[in-house]
């Protein structure tokens, strides 16, 4: 009994937020929502509602950001602006293949790119140019070699 209480409250929240952000004009946004949204203005109106509220979450996170964190943000906006269309596709494809991903594969990933972002630039760019350098079969092997590895054992190579 308390699922189907549960389902019904997630789903009437659902509707409520969905309604909420329909309903919402473009004069009942507050002045930093506006000032931040402008672009949108001519049209808000014709966005779809889950996407008004998207937007609206946005604000808000944007608005408790702190001053290097906007300035990170806005770096990251601008190299995704400046993707071709098919870059963007890439990445959103991998982005996809990542969320695919068993949480313990993800969380692997996410500690081999930690440990590259934890080199010195210098570092960094020495790897990426070894990479570069190897021929299709000498990545296929690195690769290989590298989903063998136990979680805790990255670091030693």
């Amino acid at each position: 009994m308390s699922y189907r209480l549960a389902s019904f409250a997630v789903l009437v929240m659902g509707l409520s937020l969905c309604c909420a952000a329909q309903d919402l004009r473009w004069q009942d946004l507050d002045d930093q929502q506006r000032q931040l949204l402008a672009p949108l203005e001519e049209q808000w109106e014709t966005l779809d509602p889950a996407r008004r509220h998207r937007l609206l979450k946005g604000t808000e996170r944007w608005q408790s950001m702190r001053p290097e964190q906007r300035q990170r943000a806005q770096e990251r906006l601008q190299r995704w602006q400046n993707l071709t269309p098919q870059q963007r596709r890439n990445v959103k494809q991998r982005l996809e293949r990542f969320k695919s991903l068993p949480a313990e594969k993800q969380q692997r990933l996410r500690e081999i790119r930690n440990n590259f972002k934890s080199l010195s630039p210098e570092q960094r760019q020495r790897l990426r140019s070894r990479w570069q350098q190897m021929t299709p079969e000498q990545r296929r092997q690195v690769r290989q070699r590298m989903q063998r590895l136990a979680p805790g054992e990255s670091g030693n190579r």
